[in-house]
């Protein structure tokens, strides 16, 4: 659904987006990284046709972006991070307002607005004025309006900015709805552990260069090749480091806040004889879990915080 080749972007010496290769399929719930300027933006300007690339080659829905660019803007639904709205507008004018734009008519329009505002948990605020919106609101009513027209393509950036807990939660779950529903999605944002819950694949960017684009699962696996074991003991943890430090399995072991962290050797899947041995030494074992990794350790691990 959505595909890039080589996709580049310079301004003077500067490279905004280097080389960049990206391939979304249908129903794909795409996490978008990268530290500020790392080019996230630029590559969905560049998707939504409103950014020519300096050089390479994309496409969204089968179009490219040099030839079909009405095409694409009718596949999509993109929203900026910081979007213009009519200050002197309600809700729902402000809603039927694009809904024209998008040559929806007649009694169809009022109703394709309310369902919007009712998908986005809006509706009660239909007759309010644009300007008493909270920022959370705001973007919410964003979200409504790229609906509108009933996009494949969703383009979001950073749509969960600026937003209280209880907001990211509700836009986490309408973009695992709308996920359902078969709609592609590129969604850019900072808070990790989210994107981590609801996408099923995640790109990470810097300095205008893809440094992995996968599964999530995948991510986790190349960042820990070594699994990393926490273990509570009631009792001897110099006895107890010792007993695991002379397996074969193990290739250390450190002793930190009163419990056993275990760096297993490469490539190590199955670690079950080491509580047995330790049971079977007279261990009283408190705790023996494998330390999760998360979407924020593998950024950090895989970056190095550099813009372009």
């Amino acid at each position: 659904m959505i595909k890039t080749q080589d996709l580049t972007k310079v301004y003077g010496e500067l490279r905004a987006i280097d080389h960049l290769s990206l391939d979304l399929s249908e129903g794909d719930l795409f996490g978008f990284i990268g530290p500020n300027g790392s080019g996230k933006t630029t590559t969905m300007r560049i998707l939504a046709t409103l950014l020519q690339p300096t050089w390479g080659e994309a496409y969204v829905g089968g179009y490219s972006i040099y030839t079909h660019p009405k095409e694409i803007r009718r596949l999509i639904g993109y929203m900026p991070d910081f979007f213009g709205v009519y200050d002197d507008m309600k809700v729902i004018e402000y809603l039927e307002f694009f809904a024209a734009a998008y040559r929806i008519k007649g009694s169809a329009r009022r109703k394709k607005c309310d369902e919007m505002l009712a998908l986005v948990g809006l509706d009660y605020k239909r007759d309010a004025l644009v300007t008493s919106l909270s920022r959370g609101m705001t973007q919410r009513l964003g979200l409504a309006r790229v609906l509108l027209h009933d996009p494949q393509v969703l383009l979001l950036d950073e749509p969960a900015s600026g937003l209280d807990p209880r907001a990211r939660i509700e836009i986490r779950l309408l973009l695992k709805e709308l996920r359902g529903l078969g709609k592609t999605i590129m969604v850019s944002s900072h808070i990790l552990p989210e994107l981590a819950d609801i996408c099923n694949k995640v790109g990470i960017i810097e300095r205008g260069k893809l440094l992995i684009s996968t599964e999530v699962s995948e991510v986790m696996r190349r960042v820990r090749r070594q699994p990393l074991l926490e273990i509570g003991l009631a009792g001897d943890l110099d006895g107890a480091a010792k007993l695991l430090e002379r397996h074969d399995l193990v290739e250390k072991v450190d002793a930190r806040d009163g419990r056993l962290r275990v760096t297993l050797r490469e490539g190590v899947a199955d670690y079950s004889p080491l509580p047995a041995l330790l049971v079977q030494n007279g261990c009283k074992l408190t705790m023996f879990k494998e330390e999760e990794i998360n979407l924020e350790t593998a950024f950090m691990a895989l970056t190095k915080g550099m813009t372009a």
